[in-house]
């Protein structure tokens, strides 16, 4: 069984929206909307949990109403409550899932602000995982990277030639993800960076595929600017080649 574990607990306050914003909408419905319906359209995604706060669930259920994706009904197995951190909600998440999946099962972790994650993307994850514990996708990096101790002159140049900068979904053998989690309780947990973190920290054999530039996280305003653009142009090209003249009409 694959089960995607959307994270939409965050509060977003560095967008200054007023709003979360995984529910900030584009082009008429929110933005977890784009990555939940790529889940939930998967093929091979079994099941989808989801981490949201109690005021923000019928939000999310009339939004996959109104996807009108065949199955998702049976797909969606439920919400888990936000925890403290990033990582202590997917533990909730992961706690939840365990109820009705297999320790040998794979979960994919994704963010609702990273909605434009692809089919392939995801296909390519769960090729990968197999005979691994864990998979992250992966972009290298472009820029010269430093590392100041004091914050305010250069004390080291890193290699960029091994330096990668981590996406979602990560994927990961549930049973072995979790265990990795919970010895981390209660208090290493709480500095967790990236979802990947305990699974190195536990010696897991987690590999890396190629991420993918377009998948981005939606974190300041220019980042959801960049999006609404994106998006943009999407439409426009469908529109166009359905014949139809102007944005307003969808």
């Amino acid at each position: 069984m694959n089960i995607a574990l959307i994270l939409s607990g965050g509060t977003g306050t560095r967008m200054g929206m007023g709003i979360p914003k995984q529910y900030i909408g584009v082009k008429g419905k929110p933005i977890i909307a784009y990555c939940l319906e790529t889940l939930l359209l998967h093929e091979s995604i079994d099941a989808v949990q989801i981490v949201a706060d109690q005021m923000w669930r019928e939000t999310i259920l009339q939004c996959m109403a109104s996807l009108r994706v065949q199955g998702a009904e049976e797909k969606f197995r439920g919400f888990s409550e936000p925890g403290k951190t990033r990582q202590l909600s997917i533990l909730n998440g992961l706690e939840d899932i365990r109820k009705y999946a297999g320790d040998s099962d794979y979960v994919l972790v994704h963010d609702a602000a990273r909605p434009l994650v692809t089919e392939r993307l995801i296909t390519d994850c769960l090729a990968a995982i197999q005979g691994h514990e864990g998979v992250l996708p992966a972009l290298p990096m472009k820029d010269t990277v430093y590392q100041s101790e004091e914050g305010n002159k250069i004390s080291f140049l890193l290699d960029r030639d091994r330096i990668f900068a981590g996406q979602a979904p990560e994927a990961f053998v549930l049973g072995r993800y979790y265990d990795a989690n919970r010895v981390m309780l209660p208090e290493r947990i709480l500095a967790v960076k990236g979802s990947t973190e305990p699974a190195v920290l536990a010696g897991m054999d987690v590999v890396m595929i190629a991420g993918d530039e377009a998948n981005f996280k939606i974190t300041t305003q220019q980042d959801l600017r960049k999006f609404e653009e994106i998006i943009s142009v999407q439409a426009g090209g469908w529109l166009k080649e359905n014949g139809i003249e102007h944005e307003a009409q969808i």
